[in-house]
């Protein structure tokens, strides 16, 4: 595994420690550990990024392409699930409320943007590998899944580790969901709103550069 920064990796690096120092200061100046989920917050939504960075040395979908791609579907949810963090924003007393507004912004941009540039690298990936019909499919049903992990991780307390640790938990509140599907409407509602939501954003990433170019 190569452990040399690429321009990008230390653009995003120089974007987290800006976050991590709005925090630290944070934490010197109230004595609190107020805000302090997102250092463990923003660990679990780096996985992913380095999951699509270690892809890119792969030349062939082999075993160990498939075990990097296994890993970075299960923690991508955790990349853009730091959005849902902002529930926790309100105005603390006696520290600046416009203080704590930058840093919870910069921990949401750090988020999407990791999960962004994964798939991203994912999508590249599949590409060299499968038609683009495919791509487009595991594209689509990517997001959708992300959708799916955020909701079962903001509002019933699962995360990506429990599928080790909750195996049949997991499973069982997972095909209730499927077989009853008119008994969960919340999850399915927000599933697809925060889908589209992602899909928004990925696109328009993703096709900004050629349409600055195009001058559109």
């Amino acid at each position: 595994m190569s452990l040399r920064l690429s321009s990008l990796s230390r653009m995003l690096l120089l974007s987290v420690s800006f976050t991590m120092a709005l925090l630290a200061f944070r934490m010197f100046r109230t004595h609190t550990l107020e805000y302090g989920f997102y250092v463990w917050n923003t660990f679990l939504a780096a996985i992913p990024y380095f999951c699509s960075n270690q892809l890119v040395h792969c030349k062939k979908m082999n075993g160990v392409a498939i075990l990097l791609l296994a890993g970075w579907l299960l923690f991508f949810p955790n990349a853009p699930y730091i959005i849902t963090d902002l529930f926790h924003y309100e105005e603390k007393p006696n520290f600046p409320v416009w203080y704590d507004l930058i840093l919870v912004t910069s921990a949401t941009w750090n988020g999407l943007i990791l999960g962004i540039v994964s798939l991203m690298r994912v999508e590249a990936f599949l590409s060299d590998h499968m038609k683009q019909v495919w791509v487009k499919l595991c594209v689509f049903a990517s997001l959708f899944l992300c959708g799916y992990g955020i909701f079962m991780g903001r509002y019933l307390r699962f995360n990506s580790w429990d599928i080790v640790n909750k195996p049949k938990e997991l499973a069982y509140s997972s095909a209730d969901h499927i077989l009853a599907p008119q008994h969960h409407l919340k999850l399915w509602v927000f599933t697809f709103l925060f889908a589209v939501l992602l899909s928004l954003v990925y696109f328009t990433l993703k096709k900004l550069p050629r349409l600055l170019q195009q001058g559109s």
